[in-house]
Order: structure tokens, then C-alpha cells, then sequence
């Protein structure tokens, strides 16, 4: 069989080597050279607990109760590296001051992060089971979530509005003005980003591509496009180690394929809120705020702070802006005022 007889068949080989030769590569190199059990510290240093969620496992949370009055809870948000880390700047700024959670989100930090299905409601039904508990301590909660935390947090609210006093969003998702889509064009991209799903997690090459998203260099890249100076550096090193776990990719891989967000989510739920909310914005690589100007307009109970400059993570490179922004929030809406009561034993 001569190559002038079949030129095709030089070309075809040479093209699958062009394709599964780095592939290969990868998956070699991530079984290899990659710590998948890198040391990992807690991300804030106070009280650690967990939790254990009928639907949502094993959840941890830090708690810092030495000050009394109305509970703040602290969402982080969702990408490859996300952990209660992201919070940690408003966790220490407000500690001491009134009682203060931040929680893991299934399947980051101390959480459980088992191979499961995880999805909008598992998140839920994550921060309500939070909530239940503080709850059951003592007052109404304040929530602040960060990005696709947003989502999660406001149908909490909008699920269990007796659990949550108010509610501040850093950088929400789902206030991007985007083009109606029908039944069937919904349907066509929810099967888009199954497919998506179940290429990811292909066992061949899911860690690989995995390690691929949460290399430092890659890791570096995406956290400065939400920084307006450097990004932070324990932040960096926090979301390396945290991103090196076991089972650290299943989470990962649900957000990317697009699974985590509710296209439908500021119509079905932000505008459904009756509780206060503030949104705390400026530019965001990753999402834009289009259609806050409307959700204002319709909604009384919804008010606004503009961060400038920030670029997604404020509290790490405007916290004085970013906690003033919260304070006056919390004051018009009757919460989050200093204890005067003594602190707890």
C-alpha cells in the first residue's frame, strides 16, 4: 500500500497524532507529576464545624459566636478553586462584632465533595440547612454571597424568607441582559451543557483537564481578571492547595458545563424577593450587570452600591468600601449593628 495510492492515510495518522499525542501527554503528566493531596490549612482561623445535610453530605462551616445580635452567613462563589477563602476579608472585618459563619459549598474546601450530581438545588438546600441551624441558635440571618453564590443564596431566601433577614450580592450572576429563548431553545441548551458534562467527566481525561484549570498559571490568570491591582497572594496559593484534593474536579466540572446557573434566575427568584437586598457591583470579567437598573426600578426592596474600581472581588482590594457599603445596608434595614451585650463565654 503506497503512500501516492493512499495519500489519506498519511494525512489521517499524522492528525490523530497531532490530537492524542498531547492528550496523552496530559493524562500522563496529571497521574504522575500531580499532587492530587496537597496540604490544605483551614481558610479562616476560627472554629471550624460540620454539618451533615440529608441532601447536600457533609458540610463545613467556620463560626466565629463571641458577639451577639443578628448572624452574618458568608457565601462564597463558584469556579475551579472556590473556598470559604474567597470570604475570609469580611469574615475577619466583622468578627468579634456580631456572630460570623462562612460555609465550604459542597464540593470545595472542607466540604464533602464527593461524585454526585450537583446542581442549583443541592446548593440550596446546602446554605438552608446552614441557615436551620443558626436558626435554632438564635436570630435571623444576614446573608452576603459572592458571584454564582448570589443564585444559590436568593432562592434560599426565596424558599425559607424566615431564615433570612437580608441579603447583600458581591458581583451577582444573572443580571446580564441576554435574548428570550423558547421552551425548545432552553431545552437545546440545558442538552448542550449535559453533553459538555458528560465530556468533562470522561475517565480517561477528567483529572487531566482538571489539572489543566487549576494549574497555578491557570489559576493566576483567571483571579486577575477580578483584580484590578495583583491579585492576592495567600489567595492564590489558598485556591492551588484547595484545587489539589480528592474529588476536588466533580464540583469544577458542573460549573463549567454551565449545570450551576439558572438562566431564568433573576425573573424566577431575584424579582420574587420581598426581603431587603443590596447588590455591590463595578466590572466583572465574567458577568455583566445589564439589567440591575430594571430589577431597581420594579423592586423597592432592592438598592445598589457601585465599588469603583474593583473588578468581581472587592473585599479583598476595597474592604473598608466594601464593609461601609454593608453597615449602612445593615442600618437601614435594622441589623448588623455591634452588640452591646457582653461577648459569649
Amino acid at each position: 500500500m503506497s503512500q501516492t495510492k493512499f495519500p489519506w492515510i498519511r494525512t489521517a495518522a499524522i492528525g490523530i497524532a497531532a490530537v492524542t499525542a498531547p492528550l496523552a501527554a496530559g493524562v500522563v503528566y496529571s497521574n504522575v507529576a500531580v499532587d492530587h493531596a496537597v496540604p490544605l490549612h483551614p481558610a479562616i482561623e476560627a472554629t471550624r464545624r460540620r454539618l451533615r445535610s440529608a441532601r447536600a453530605g457533609e458540610i463545613s462551616y467556620y463560626a466565629d459566636e463571641h458577639a451577639h445580635g443578628h448572624p452574618l452567613v458568608l457565601v462564597h462563589s463558584v469556579n475551579a478553586a472556590a473556598s470559604a477563602y474567597e470570604m475570609r476579608p469580611l469574615f475577619e472585618r466583622f468578627r468579634g462584632q456580631r456572630p460570623v459563619y462562612a460555609l465550604d459549598l459542597p464540593g470545595f474546601g472542607f466540604s464533602e465533595r464527593s461524585d454526585r450530581v450537583y446542581s442549583p438545588m443541592l446548593y440550596t438546600s446546602a446554605l438552608l440547612d446552614l441557615l436551620e441551624a443558626i436558626r435554632e441558635r438564635g436570630e435571623v440571618a444576614d446573608v452576603v454571597a459572592l458571584s454564582l453564590g448570589s443564585e444559590f443564596a436568593a432562592r434560599a431566601a426565596l424558599r425559607r424568607p424566615e431564615l433570612v433577614h437580608s441579603l447583600a450580592l458581591i458581583s451577582p450572576t444573572g443580571l446580564t441582559a441576554r435574548a428570550q429563548m423558547n421552551r425548545s431553545e432552553r431545552a437545546s441548551t440545558n442538552e448542550t451543557g449535559d453533553r459538555l458534562y458528560r465530556l468533562f467527566r470522561v475517565p480517561l481525561w477528567s483529572q487531566a483537564f482538571y489539572d489543566l484549570l487549576a494549574s497555578r498559571p491557570s489559576i493566576r490568570y483567571f483571579l486577575k481578571m477580578s483584580f484590578v491591582g495583583e491579585p492576592d497572594h495567600d489567595l492564590l496559593d489558598y485556591a492551588y492547595a484547595t484545587a489539589h484534593q480528592p474529588g476536588a474536579r466533580f464540583a469544577p466540572l458542573a460549573f463549567i458545563s454551565g449545570r450551576l446557573f439558572s438562566p431564568d434566575i433573576r425573573e424566577a427568584v431575584y424579582e420574587r424577593l420581598a426581603i431587603p437586598v443590596l447588590a455591590l457591583y463595578d466590572r466583572d470579567a465574567f458577568v455583566r450587570f445589564d439589567m440591575l437598573p430594571n430589577v431597581l426600578e420594579r423592586n423597592p426592596n432592592w438598592r445598589s452600591t457601585r465599588l469603583i474600581p474593583s473588578k468581581g472581588l472587592p473585599q479583598f482590594e476595597l474592604l473598608d468600601n466594601t464593609a461601609s457599603a454593608l453597615v449602612t445596608f445593615w442600618q437601614e434595614v435594622g441589623a448588623g449593628q455591634p452588640s452591646s451585650a457582653p461577648p459569649r463565654a
